[in-house]
């Protein structure tokens, strides 16, 4: 285990390194512009405030802040138990939310209220980064799950701004890939004021580069609660969807569909059954919509809003922010990212609302809550497309099995809150001390 104090061999590598990743960003500059502008094409948030990709900001802050970074939807869902201590202890204090995608961002603005504002992160050019740090001034920083910007963090600790990084995952594939820039990855990771690992798994990967065994508080996902307008939509589209079994296919992800509708079509399975397909992206809305056009499969949209007549075989979820709402559908879920080698999505939510969960091999972001929802029953893994075609004709029509696994699934939620009280109790002492440091350098600065 390396010590958190670098050394001189180790950190040269490491500084040559950051400015070789910095000479990167800048090389990337002139054609960073020219991908918001490909991007907004299909998601239009990626072409507003752009300015503040390049460190532009407009708004300015009097007073205390801390600021959270969710870089996209599933982070910015994560953050909701989190950012409710926050302004719970800290009514005093401006939060500032950022993000990195259009889904995250427009997640974000649902939470936004009168002391909560949003900006995007900008790209990891250090003089964005400085930018950045020198214009809101953070009395700390909060990064979600995996994001580790060495630019950033070099010019937060630069400044004397505490960053955290918190739910913070580290698959052993992840791992590999930051051994490949160990200098860096070193850096990063023990340049921060802390780290709460979601399991003692990933705190121990996580050490190899932190020089520390951070602390292990659970994952945030399973704090979340499921709205009641959630519920309640959900059981509108039920209703919409007419007395067939429906069986989801949640967050799918490129090339995944054109699997599940094959084996489909290939099997005499689930012929009685609706397939609800919502891509994980709004950006394959289209794509995923021509797949399904090539196979002559009578299909629906979501976004029409109307009744789904029998002779419908699929309806493609072409809506942002309603992925609770489908599960609570659905009779079965099938979990995209997992047929292909993504690393799986977010099996907690169907688990959540008591829906029997089908995952395929490659849950490796999600490793540990899903072995232990397979564990208890909650979740069953199947090894192909095929078998998942299998499996879900096979829940769908035993009523008794598919009864055992919702009440396995509604049980490991349960057992599995706490992770926000755990990490709070890590964290809001040393936010106290974070504001208290930053409210004295303010009263030396009026002196």
């Amino acid at each position: 285990m390396l010590s958190s104090d670098a050394s001189a061999p180790q950190r040269a590598p490491d500084t040559v390194l950051r400015r070789l990743y910095g000479l990167a960003w800048y090389a990337a500059l002139p054609v960073l512009p020219l991908r918001l502008w490909w991007r907004a094409r299909k998601e239009p948030g990626y072409g507003e405030h752009i300015a503040e990709r390049f460190g532009r900001f407009g708004q300015r802050i009097d007073g205390p802040l801390l600021w959270l970074h969710a870089v996209s939807l599933g982070e910015t869902n994560a953050a909701r138990p989190l950012l409710h201590e926050l302004r719970a202890r800290y009514p005093q204090a401006t939060i500032l939310l950022t993000h990195m995608t259009a889904t995250g961002r427009a997640a974000g603005a649902t939470l936004v209220d009168e002391r909560t504002i949003q900006a995007w992160l900008p790209y990891d050019v250090p003089s964005f980064a400085r930018a950045f740090i020198a214009h809101f001034r953070p009395a700390a920083g909060m990064l979600l799950e995996t994001e580790l910007w060495p630019n950033l963090i070099h010019e937060a600790q630069r400044a004397g701004i505490p960053m955290f990084l918190l739910n913070a995952r580290l698959s052993a594939r992840s791992a590999t890939r930051y051994a490949r820039i160990a200098p860096v990855a070193r850096r990063a990771f023990s340049s921060l004021a802390g780290i709460a690992a979601q399991t003692a798994s990933d705190a121990q990967r996580i050490a190899a580069f932190a020089g520390r065994t951070p602390v292990a508080t659970g994952n945030l996902k399973f704090d979340v609660a499921v709205p009641e307008e959630a519920r309640t939509l959900g059981a509108t589209l039920r209703a919409r969807f007419g007395d067939r079994p429906v069986w989801l296919f949640a967050s799918s992800r490129e090339g995944e569909e054109a699997l599940v509708l094959d084996a489909w079509r290939a099997s005499s399975a689930l012929r009685d059954a609706l397939l609800v397909i919502v891509p994980r992206h709004p950006q394959r809305f289209e794509d995923v919509a021509r797949v399904i056009e090539a196979r002559g499969i009578p299909y629906a949209r979501r976004s029409h809003g109307r009744a789904i007549d029998g002779n419908v075989g699929v309806v493609l979820g072409d809506s942002m922010g309603e992925m609770l709402a489908y599960c609570a559908a659905a009779d079965v879920v099938l979990m995209g990212g997992s047929l292909l080698a993504f690393g799986g999505q977010n099996l907690i939510e169907p688990i959540a609302l008591g829906r029997p969960t089908v995952v395929g091999p490659h849950m490796f972001n999600f490793a540990q809550a899903t072995a232990s929802a397979v564990a208890v029953g909650a979740a069953v893994r199947v090894d192909d497309a095929g078998e998942a075609i299998t499996m879900i004709d096979a829940l769908l029509h035993d009523h008794a099995r598919r009864d055992a696994m919702q009440r396995a699934a509604l049980e490991f939620h349960a057992a599995h809150r706490g992770a926000t009280d755990r990490l709070w109790q890590w964290l809001a002492p040393q936010l106290d001390a974070a504001l208290e440091r930053a409210a004295a350098i303010s009263r030396q600065g009026a002196g």
